[in-house]
């Protein structure tokens, strides 16, 4: 099996710099040992204007097999003659892309000290691939590359063709060419999808493996539209593996779009211990209110929406706990969110930006909420909330009530479409001003739900938290804290801009002089007639 990769240049850019790209030198061939042959490289044209670089890969059949004890396409132990006589030294596959990733590896990381600039720029170069097992037809081959950059052709190869009437084998000849992408890119293209193509690994796919594909399709994978074929077919098919690798893109999806780092993106979660989000930690023993939106760099800067009122006394909450102990604020405003969604009749609920899935465990505990999804940017946050609700170990009946799924509330979502209610508690403090607009209309427009209960801190209650500094927000994540009145000109701007009408409801002691702790607003959708008359 076997690819060549080919550019053109002139006297001043010659195309002989491939030489310098791909670490081999066009003047020498050269023999590389791999676990299952000898790969040689080799250039059969190499002068200023035109550069050939072959790779061919020698397959021991023996070594194959041992190394795959029996295992991979044509290696059933019932098969004996099959592991030994099939078309893996012939057809490109998983192998040759194996042998890509070791001959050319600092080519593949764009690495090139001798000629950087030529590293880093487009080239124009065409990939011959002659022999292309494609389960999927040619189709499939232009799905994949074309969205690349690439100009595909994929002639079918016939079965035989003194036999016409046999029609075409599941083979193709395979020729890429662009002038849009640097060599490392065409590499790492390549090493990805030729054994997609190919749909059969010949060697034991583990956990390293989401690491190896997140790497090299860094850059061109998450934005593929055939990500989900991409992903499950390199696995092998492996499901958690498949969901881990597709988790992590979608996280990269969203911080391409954000702008942003993956590690803002998925902040929710503290990696060592002492660096929690607080949120209201001192609430009970289960943890935190909702961790989905930040998490404090180091001990002593956590939220202090509640935390610090349990230290203070009556303020967190009111006096009804045990022992003139004071509820927490979190435990408070839990309540005020489920008897805000017990009036409005809703079954069918979101929890928008769900954190660890405090609101959806005390939703399920409540048989009238059929359906609840927990929604949040954050895997990391979602993996929390699946351990503490034990998605693993609950009951089939149970587990059909509630989802837990990755998503941004700045993006419109087909999935989140046709719910009665959704909440967004303590969520829109953490979202740029300038973004808001974008979860308004995501929320309000697309989603539509029939209510939306939204909660945010009131800034006006912050000169009662002995802990916070003057002039501070409750947590350095927040972009804002409204006041009362900031509060309801927003909300009567999203109910006017979208046909709501919005109630309001104080949550914690309302202090006479600043308020509540808490600031809630439920939205209800209005009917046609109820739109006109207002």
């Amino acid at each position: 099996m076997f690819v060549t990769i080919s550019t053109t240049g002139t006297a001043a850019r010659p195309a002989t710099d491939l030489g310098y790209l791909l670490h081999k030198h066009p003047d020498k061939a050269q023999a590389f040992s791999t676990s299952y042959g000898t790969a040689h490289v080799f250039y059969p044209e190499a002068d200023a204007e035109r550069c050939t670089a072959a790779l061919l890969l020698e397959i021991d059949p023996v070594a194959l097999v041992r190394r795959g004890r029996g295992k991979g396409r044509g290696g059933a132990p019932d098969a004996a003659l099959a592991q030994y006589v099939n078309d893996r030294p012939y057809a490109a596959s998983s192998l040759l892309a194996v042998a890509l990733g070791n001959v050319f590896s600092s080519a593949l990381r764009g690495v090139c000290d001798a000629r950087p600039e030529r590293a880093a720029t487009p080239l124009p170069l065409r990939v011959e691939v002659p022999a292309l097992p494609a389960r999927g037809g040619p189709d499939l081959v232009r799905r994949l590359f074309a969205p690349l950059g690439w100009s595909v052709t994929a002639d079918p190869v016939p079965l035989d063709t003194t036999f016409p009437q046999w029609g075409d084998s599941r083979y193709v000849r395979l020729v890429l060419e662009s002038e849009r992408l640097t060599l490392a890119e065409a590499l790492r293209h390549l090493y990805v999808l030729l054994p997609v193509l190919d749909d059969a690994k010949h060697y034991w796919v583990s956990a390293d493996e989401v690491g190896k594909l997140l790497r090299v399709g860094e850059g061109w994978l998450a934005g593929h539209p055939e990500q989900q074929l991409i992903t499950s077919r390199y696995l092998s098919r492996r499901w958690s593996l498949t969901r881990q690798a597709r988790e992590r893109l979608e996280l990269v999806r969203l911080a391409e779009a954000d702008d942003s780092d993956v590690e803002d993106i998925d902040n929710a979660v503290a990696d060592e211990p002492g660096t929690e989000d607080i949120d209201n930690v001192a609430a009970d023993e289960t943890g935190a209110e909702d961790i989905g939106k930040a998490v404090a760099d180091e001990p002593g800067t956590e939220r202090i929406d509640d935390a610090a009122a349990d230290k203070t006394g009556s303020e967190a909450g009111s006096e009804a706990g045990t022992g003139g102990k004071p509820t927490p604020l979190a435990v408070l405003r839990r309540e005020a969110v489920l008897a805000a969604l017990d009036a409005s009749g809703a079954a069918r609920v979101l929890d928008l930006g769900c954190g660890q899935g405090q609101l959806v465990q005390a939703l399920l505990k409540d048989a009238r909420f059929t359906e609840i999804v927990g929604v949040d940017v954050s895997q990391r946050a979602l993996t929390v909330a699946s351990r503490r609700l034990k998605l693993d170990r609950m009951g089939e009946r149970q587990a059909a009530r509630v989802r837990l799924v990755q998503g941004s509330l700045v993006y419109t979502d087909q999935r989140l479409r046709g719910y009665d209610a959704a909440v967004l508690s303590e969520v829109v403090e953490h979202v740029d001003p300038p973004r808001l607009p974008a979860l308004e209309y995501a929320v309000f427009g697309h989603a539509r739900p029939r209510t939306v209960v939204v909660t945010t801190p009131n800034a006006e209650y912050n000169v009662r938290w002995e802990s916070l500094p003057a002039g501070h927000v409750r947590h350095r994540d927040h972009r804002f804290e409204w006041t009362r009145e900031e509060f309801r000109t927003w909300a009567a701007a999203v109910a006017e801009r979208y046909g709501y009408e919005a109630a309001f409801t104080s949550v914690g002691p309302d202090d006479p002089e600043v308020g509540p702790p808490t600031q809630m607003a439920t939205f209800t959708i209005m009917t046609e007639r109820e739109a006109k008359a207002a």
